[in-house]
């Protein structure tokens, strides 16, 4: 099996640690290892280093390889501007099919905690059977929900129609991108609804005839980046076509698309978490809602439910917080309440193009 692994995006929803220079995904957000570096490490050793394909901007490149210094630079996949994950998986789909086009490839996002690592790559497996053996063409893993997130994609699952290594297999209904609250509540509710973290097992081909087949305008583009890949004129036609790709996400590009039959689903419990945004990350890592999630040079008191970064030598002393959000760099100290992070792109988005915009 090979395993691409996501890495793009700016993440302004954990500024002002992540920036456009250094995005979140390269930051230690947990511990003392960025979200890159533990999405590569829990595969391992099931899948090995030339196994694994790092999909993310090319002016990140460089990072990725500071980063991961045993993969092979082969391996990074850059895009040269943003423009959404129909795009994105596009190109790498393009690519990888030329080169193994029956072959198990799953598809990961670096932005994420997987507590249980040993069942995620034990699911990897199975999910690799059902492809291999021809019993699926596309195999969604979904984290059973916790709670009625209307942040997240939910799908929908049928009966059950198989069990292959204590891995329980359902059949494939629908997909729904964050739905209200009411909506959330009723899928939380149902028994048959489990979040969509994004990861499935399938082949480039199969991947390759939807694009061919949904998206013809995309997939002509694609052809000729594909064509040219591996020449010396393929990094001018890798941005003079990529630039010209519309935005489109890859659930409207091809899943709500594609035939339901084609898909079976694996829910469980694996721990997981996106933690693209602060309150997300402290949910993450808390065991209880009034827990204070600290790093760095912090000293707490009489505070609850906050969470305290710091990322510089001066301490922080914080008394009497509650539910509180305080992020310390070395040229931005941000502060703000827990329900207030949707904001923080309004604000950095206010910071483009001003005289502060090297903060953004």
């Amino acid at each position: 099996m090979k395993a691409i692994i996501f890495a793009g995006g700016v993440g302004t929803r954990l500024w002002p640690l992540s920036r456009k220079k250094s995005p979140k995904q390269f930051e230690k957000v947990i511990g003392d290892k960025s979200t890159l570096e533990l999405a590569t490490e829990r595969l391992l050793p099931d899948i090995n280093w030339p196994d694994i394909y790092i999909a993310t901007g090319q002016r990140y490149s460089s990072l990725v390889q500071k980063q991961l210094p045993k993969l092979p630079p082969e391996n990074i996949i850059g895009e040269p501007e943003m423009k959404d994950v129909g795009p994105a998986v596009g190109l790498v789909t393009a690519l990888l099919v030329k080169k193994f086009p029956k072959e198990p490839i799953v598809i990961l996002w670096c932005d994420h905690i997987v507590k249980k690592e040993e069942l995620f790559r034990k699911i990897l497996k199975t999910a690799e059977k059902i492809i291999k053996n021809r019993l699926s063409k596309l195999v969604f893993i979904t984290q059973k929900a916790r709670f009625a997130s209307q942040n997240l994609g939910w799908i929908e699952y049928g009966q059950q129609i198989k069990e292959i290594d204590n891995c329980k297999i359902y059949s494939y209904q629908s997909l729904y991108y964050r739905p209200n609250l009411e909506t959330a509540e009723k899928f939380l509710k149902s028994g048959h609804h489990a979040w969509n973290v994004g990861y499935f097992v399938t082949t480039p081909e199969y991947l390759w005839e939807q694009y061919k087949r949904f998206q013809p305008t995309l997939f002509s583009g694609l052809l000729k980046i594909q064509r040219d890949h591996g020449t010396k004129d393929y990094q001018k036609t890798l941005q003079s076509i990529y630039s010209a790709f519309e935005k489109i996400s890859f659930d409207d590009a091809i899943l709500t698309k594609m035939e339901t039959k084609d898909a079976l689903v694996i829910p469980e419990n694996l721990e997981w978490s996106d933690v693209g945004a602060w309150e997300a990350l402290k949910e993450a890592l808390q065991t209880s809602p009034e827990q204070n999630i600290a790093q760095g040079k912090v000293l707490l008191t009489g505070s609850r439910d906050s969470l305290i970064y710091n990322y510089t030598d001066a301490m922080i002393v914080a008394l009497d917080l509650d539910g509180l959000l305080v992020v310390n760099t070395h040229d931005v100290l941000m502060i703000c309440h827990k329900n207030s992070v949707p904001k923080i792109k309004k604000i950095v988005e206010s910071l483009s193009g001003s005289e502060n915009d090297h903060l953004t």
